[in-house]
């Protein structure tokens, strides 16, 4: 059994690494691939609203599959959707067409961003102790991955058509092969005759929603230094290119080597203390990065900023899907639903107030978001197990 348990983790692992090497090979792609179809910066932007809308629905969709049908089932069907979908883009040849891939593309991510997030939860609760970060973290090695790869491929000039259809192709086997070493899904307990029928439906309980809130703050400050850190840098502290793209990565370079340590400060000081301290640090490198005019400063404001960060929505998760096993992939779908549209929020929040007052004062709004979070820490706390109990709404 340890040995299986062993094979899983390492399948769950497989199915990370996969989600960031296809998505970070869309990503290296999009400047060719935009130059091709022959559309702007806007459009663009549009069609990227596509692709969340996507991921969106694939989240809530996939969820409740998952609890149904299991984890092992429904994570290498995903897998292989969102790979097959990969090399939809590269064979765009107009906006509409484009604007297709790129929702497809969506619903893929979403299906197996979700099911590999309570797969991984299940693995977490045979192992008995935090793994969660760790997975999270091997999602960013597949991104730099994408990036060596991807920039081979165009060096040698392979078309995006024949690099995107190769990964699919990769993909897909890929997801097939890892598929036998998922766990199985538990059985829930057979429902006692004796007791009163249930009525009515399944309803999120609110702890629930609260860590889904939690979750959007928290990646909206994931994507704040996504779409901003290199800009700050440039527009605001008159960096060279070269300089300012250092921001990007001395926050990834944290994040990834955060997320690879702690698991192990989560079962040492629990969870509770991971979001805690890790968003009050957060907190302070960015403050700090905003405050400074002096670059190494804010450098390193940012690397803590993405430290800081690391172990918060890995936590956020796995008390969404321990919270309830019989109902893990709705509850990981509803938080991580949510924690994706604070994502893709950041620009559209930090844009529009730039208007009003300077770039690094914006960062004050993310800050006091990694505030509350420091300040409701307790909901990650872990609760009394649960399965097989319903939370009813009644009808009318």
């Amino acid at each position: 059994m340890e040995r299986h348990l062993r094979a899983a983790r390492l399948a769950t692992f497989a199915y990370f690494v996969l989600n960031g090497f296809l998505m970070g090979m869309w990503i290296v792609h999009i400047p060719t691939i935009e130059q091709r179809v022959g559309i702007g910066h806007a459009t663009l932007g549009w069609l990227l609203l596509l692709l969340g809308a996507g991921a969106f629905g694939g989240m809530q969709a996939v969820g409740p599959l998952t609890d149904r049908f299991g984890a092992r089932t429904v994570v290498p069907l995903s897998a292989a959707l969102c790979s097959a979908t990969v090399a939809l883009p590269g064979l765009a040849g107009n906006v509409w067409t484009l604007g297709a891939a790129l929702l497809a593309l969506g619903v893929g991510n979403g299906c197996l961003d979700v099911s590999m997030n309570a797969h991984a939860v299940q693995v977490e609760h045979a192992y008995r102790r935090p793994v969660m970060s760790a997975f999270h973290a091997t999602f960013s090695i597949g991104g730099v991955f994408a990036a060596l790869v991807g920039a081979g491929t165009l060096g040698w000039g392979w078309s995006p058509a024949t690099t995107l259809s190769a990964v699919a192709a990769l993909g897909v086997a890929a997801s097939v092969l890892a598929a036998p070493l998922l766990l199985a899904s538990e059985r829930p307990p057979a429902p006692d005759p004796a007791a009163p029928a249930a009525t009515g439906r399944r309803r999120t309980p609110r702890h629930i929603w609260m860590l889904a809130v939690l979750a959007l703050m928290i990646m909206l400050c994931e994507g704040v230094a996504n779409d901003w850190s290199t800009l700050h840098l440039r527009r605001v502290l008159d960096a060279p290119p070269a300089t300012a793209a250092l921001a990007y990565g001395a926050f990834a370079t944290a994040m990834t080597v955060g997320r690879l340590l702690a698991d192990r400060f989560a079962a040492r000081y629990g969870p509770t203390a991971i979001l805690r301290y890790g968003a009050s640090v957060a907190a302070l490198g960015l403050a700090a990065a905003a405050l400074s005019d002096w670059i190494p400063l804010a450098l390193a404001g940012w690397a803590v900023f993405g430290a800081g960060l690391s172990g918060c929505v890995p936590q956020l998760f796995s008390a969404a899907g321990h919270a309830d096993q019989d109902a893990a992939g709705a509850n990981v779908s509803r938080v991580a639903g949510l924690g994706y549209l604070g994502m893709l929020a950041g620009p559209a929040v930090i844009g529009p107030l730039t208007r009003f007052v300077p770039l690094d004062v914006t960062f004050f709004l993310p800050v006091a978001f990694c505030v509350v979070a420091a300040c409701s820490a307790g909901i990650v706390r872990p609760r009394p197990h649960v399965s097989g109990r319903v939370e009813l709404e009644t009808a009318g």
